[in-house]
């Protein structure tokens, strides 16, 4: 009897230690891996990999190690759909994603009901996270506060000017458009053109002639890269020479592959540059010494998975609901964007916008710039 009984004592023991071997915490990373915005699926899969990496060479969540899958929604609200129903079946517990505000709603929902947590370093339409969910967060800030940005910039610099808008009409597009449009009328300014395109599109004369029309002295775009660039490139080409001004989605070198010279001189709010930050020296070396530029949503998609690791070891675990709880709780999150907490909804409690100018650096490449306080100087 001895013999048995210390035998299955062992058995129970060798048991447990596997257990704890093979035990994981599984990340979903949903965003557009291919498609018009691969570009920015490609900073979210980078910015992703690096965390995990560096979280486990430090013993992962909780002594599991964190492992990934990718879902590719190439930016389609359906696909978006069908990458949530796949990570809720592998057992997917966390999901960084997704890119576009218009995927992470319906997506979010899936979430919900299989007891995911999301953060999404991008989406940034109000209703992401006006719905009472308890399940989505987001790095990023929201095109509310993006639009006010936006639109106090304009009654500064442009009152009394001719201001074209332009959307993609999409949830992101539109919905940025509406908030930058809102914060001027306030201030007593008004459109005098408002229209929208169909991602996907290549030939913009149509508009371009509309706004030559208008007599625009800025356009204002909602969108993102691609349709921004080509837009950009097609008013240059038929002689328009009033300056696009876009919101976060344009933070892409991209922009200016596609663009080309003619997007010098664009304006562009987005959050201060965290590749600027001390918290993302060391982070942000390591990218580079892999030929790898951690731009735009790079560093927010690394900072959705440190808030998760460090939500998980407060709550002592890694339950998404108990995680979700700490991450309401006020916590200060210290991440590579810096500290980060989060309200009752979901989004962090700073401002996070600034104004950017399109220039030639000093190597003669054009990328984005923070403008000083005084303005931007095109």
């Amino acid at each position: 009897m001895k013999r048995i009984i210390t035998l299955g004592l062992a058995f129970s023991f060798a048991l447990a230690l596997a257990q704890t071997a093979t035990a994981q915490v599984k990340f979903g990373v949903g965003g557009p891996i291919t498609g018009a915005n691969a570009a920015t699926g490609a900073q979210m899969k980078n910015g992703v990999d690096q965390a995990i990496a560096d979280i486990n060479a430090k013993g992962g969540i909780l002594n599991q190690k964190i492992t990934a899958e990718y879902g590719d929604d190439v930016s389609d609200p359906k696909q978006g759909v069908s990458v949530a129903n796949k990570f809720a079946g592998d057992g997917v517990k966390f999901v960084i994603g997704h890119y576009n505000s218009g995927v992470t709603i319906p997506s979010s929902e899936v979430y919900q009901e299989n007891g995911i947590l999301q953060i999404t370093p991008a989406s940034t339409n109000p209703t992401v996270t006006e719905r009472g969910m308890w399940n989505i967060f987001r790095t990023c800030g929201r095109d509310d506060q993006q639009g006010r940005v936006a639109g106090g910039y304009i009654l500064a610099h442009f009152k009394g000017k001719k201001i074209a808008f332009v959307n993609d009409k999409t949830t992101y597009g539109k919905g940025l458009v509406d908030e930058t449009l809102k914060a001027i009328k306030a201030g007593g300014m008004k459109e005098v053109l408002y229209e929208g395109i169909n991602t996907g599109e290549k030939d913009y004369s149509a508009l371009i002639s509309k706004i030559k029309q208008s007599g625009a002295d800025l356009v204002y775009f909602g969108g993102l890269y691609t349709e921004g660039g080509l837009i950009v490139r097609q008013m240059r080409d038929q002689g328009v020479t009033a300056p696009l001004m876009g919101g976060d989605g344009i933070t892409s070198d991209e922009f200016a592959s596609v663009g080309g010279p003619g997007v010098a001189g664009t304006l562009m709010t987005y959050g201060p540059d965290p590749r600027n930050r001390p918290e993302a020296k060391a982070v942000v070396e390591e990218f580079r010494a892999k030929k790898f530029e951690p731009e735009a949503y790079t560093l927010y998609s690394y900072a959705g998975v440190q808030i998760i690791a460090q939500a998980a070891a407060a709550a002592k675990s890694a339950d998404p609901k108990k995680v979700a709880e700490m991450m309401h709780s006020g916590m200060t999150f210290k991440t590579v964007l810096g500290d980060i907490s989060y309200d009752k909804k979901g989004d962090i409690t700073k401002l996070d916008y600034v104004m950017y100018v399109w220039k030639k650096d000093p190597s003669g490449k054009i990328t984005y710039v923070e403008c000083p306080a005084s303005g931007c100087s095109m």
